[in-house]
């Protein structure tokens, strides 16, 4: 399951994954954020705040979860990871070659410096 907030006075959106993803999470993800992006041109930023990562419910959670970034991380402009997970400095440097958005890493806990970042 994923808990959203679009904060569109500040075009970020702050995603908080709190149990196994499932294909529905980001269906419903793209349909609140798709309109707005079309609205905007964009988003500022993405902030991801998931101390631990929970996984994805099934295989086809996974390719909903990468369907999901390639159709929308060339309207995003900047990514912060804000975890403890290794997967957070993986995915901050691997993903650094196939997202156009700018990827940074932040500790768990950390989302205000994670959002000035992408503020800054």
């Amino acid at each position: 399951m994923i808990e959203f907030r679009l904060d569109e006075t500040r075009s970020v959106l702050l995603v908080r994954p709190e149990a196994a993803l499932e294909e529905a999470d980001f269906v419903g993800l793209a349909e609140k954020v798709d309109s707005y992006i079309e609205s905007s041109g964009g988003l500022r930023g993405l902030i991801i705040d998931a101390p631990t990562f929970p996984g994805w419910e099934s295989f086809g959670a996974m390719v909903a979860h990468f369907r999901f970034v390639r159709d929308h991380h060339q309207r995003i402009q900047k990514v912060a990871i804000v975890t403890d997970s290794v997967l957070g400095d993986v995915a901050e440097r691997l993903a650094s070659h196939f997202v156009a958005a700018e990827i940074k890493h932040f500790p768990a806990g950390d989302v205000e410096a994670a959002a000035l970042w992408i503020a800054d």
